[in-house]
C-alpha cells in the first residue's frame, strides 16, 4: 500500500504547536486595505488557533502523513 499523503492546502495554512494547538492566519488581510482600519489589520497580522475541537481533529487528520 502506498504512503499516506499530507493534505498540501492545509500544510501551508496550519501548524500544531509544541502544546498540540492547530495555528492559523487570518482572513481579509489581502486586498481591499483602504476601508479596514489600522486597528483591525493590526489585530489580522497576529496568528489565531482553530476554535472547535471538532475542526481541531479534522485539521490534525488532514496533517497527519
Amino acid at each position: 500500500m502506498p504512503k499516506m499523503k499530507v493534505h498540501k492546502g492545509a500544510k501551508k495554512r496550519f501548524k500544531v504547536t509544541g502544546s498540540g494547538k492547530v495555528r492559523r492566519y487570518k482572513a481579509f488581510k489581502s486586498h481591499i486595505l483602504t476601508k479596514k482600519t489600522s486597528k483591525r489589520k493590526r489585530r489580522l497580522r497576529q496568528a489565531g488557533l482553530v476554535a472547535t475541537n471538532g475542526e481541531v481533529k479534522h485539521v490534525k487528520r488532514l496533517l497527519q502523513a
